[in-house]
């Protein structure tokens, strides 16, 4: 949705935006393409990714449209009714949704929006508090599938709900969950998607064979009726659904190299460049010094993240910053660390530096 972008006049201080009409008009298309199909979950979430795009666009360049509190009051209603989940939804918009939910409480006159938009506030609040995320993750997945019954993309959000909760939380009764969902006859193993699909079934391989790591009763005998299921299809495995696209796919729109982010003003060459050197001093033992720098540097990143969350290289520098704030130990870079540390793990947990922080590598003998 942020392929629709226009250079900003400003030549000392040249920015690509995404122009807020133009996304505005793309969510009112979706609405009308949806309500023409009936309205089935993929047209809801293709909506509210639109109404993400839009508000987004909005909140960055024109915070004081009459637009931006429509939008927000839109996000919270669709957001609401497909039972939001940062951990399930690859928006990367929680940020956007925290800030729509907040206006929403502060300024709806209706009770029970008001309501909804708290529920929403506590979910994209929960990206620093695991167990609560992957409890909520798992109930919103529920919800979707209650709603929307016999619906594939529903459907399989009751394995990626506990699935993702095993990889972000560690905890075996998670992926015994998973597990025991996709054994059942009714779950649409053909159309798991590229995202977590291929690993999925490593792990149900594994289980199988016995070499699974602290595994539960019932995930071999779970984990054999998958593997049946699949030998027993009369089509190839298809590991993507209708909707799904893979991630290095839906983080394909760049952030051009002449947009500068954050108090600084960098470029995403700028930010590589301040990595850099900021760790070259670190190795001289500048250690805490550098934490001011490191700051700056965390804050245009998540400048860019908030313009181009879908920046195929956004991990990488989530991650970068990450290691580079954790060779200092001063209470704002720990802060920063943390939160950037939920955004990598959260919003891009398919990513392989998301899971260098979710699975640390085994201490040397």
């Amino acid at each position: 949705m942020l392929a629709a972008l226009m250079l900003s006049p400003v030549a000392a201080r040249a920015a690509i935006e995404a122009d807020p009409q133009v996304l505005y008009d793309q969510m009112k298309a979706a609405y009308q393409r949806a309500a023409e199909r009936n309205w089935d979950y993929a047209d809801q979430e293709q909506y509210l990714s639109t109404i993400l795009d839009a508000g987004r666009a909005y909140s960055l360049q024109r915070p004081t449209d009459p637009a931006y509190g429509e939008i927000a009051t839109l996000a919270v209603q669709v957001g609401t009714g497909l039972h939001y989940d940062p951990l399930l939804n690859h928006d990367g918009a929680a940020w956007y949704v925290r800030e729509a939910s907040n206006w929403v409480i502060k300024n709806s006159g209706d009770p029970a929006l008001v309501r909804n938009a708290q529920d929403l506030l506590q979910r994209a609040n929960a990206e620093d508090a695991p167990a609560t995320l992957a409890r909520l993750a798992d109930d919103d997945a529920t919800a979707n599938l209650h709603d929307y019954p016999g619906d594939v993309d529903a459907a399989l959000q009751e394995v990626e709900a506990p699935w993702r909760s095993w990889i972000l939380t560690g905890d075996p009764s998670w992926r015994t969950l998973a597990f025991q969902r996709a054994a059942a006859a009714n779950f649409p193993l053909a159309h798991l998607p590229t995202s977590y699909g291929p690993e999925f079934v490593r792990a149900v391989q594994m289980a199988s064979a016995g070499t699974l790591s602290g595994d539960a009763a019932g995930d071999k005998a779970n984990a054999d009726t998958i593997l049946q299921r699949l030998k027993n299809m009369t089509s190839p495995l298809i590991i993507a659904s209708v909707k799904a696209v893979p991630h290095d796919v839906y983080l394909s729109t760049l952030a051009p190299a002449d947009e500068y982010f954050g108090r600084m003003g960098y470029s995403v060459l700028g930010i590589q460049n301040e990595l850099k050197h900021v760790n070259f001093m670190l190795d001289y033992n500048y250690g805490n010094r550098e934490a001011g720098q490191a700051l700056l540097i965390a804050d245009a990143i998540e400048g860019m993240q908030r313009v181009y969350p879908r920046d195929r290289d956004m991990p990488k520098l989530l991650y970068a910053e990450i290691t580079t704030l954790d060779r200092m130990s001063t209470p704002e870079t720990k802060s920063s660390e943390a939160r950037l540390r939920s955004l990598l793990t959260i919003e891009y947990q398919d990513s392989p530096e998301a899971r260098k922080v979710l699975t640390p590598p085994a201490p040397s003998s």
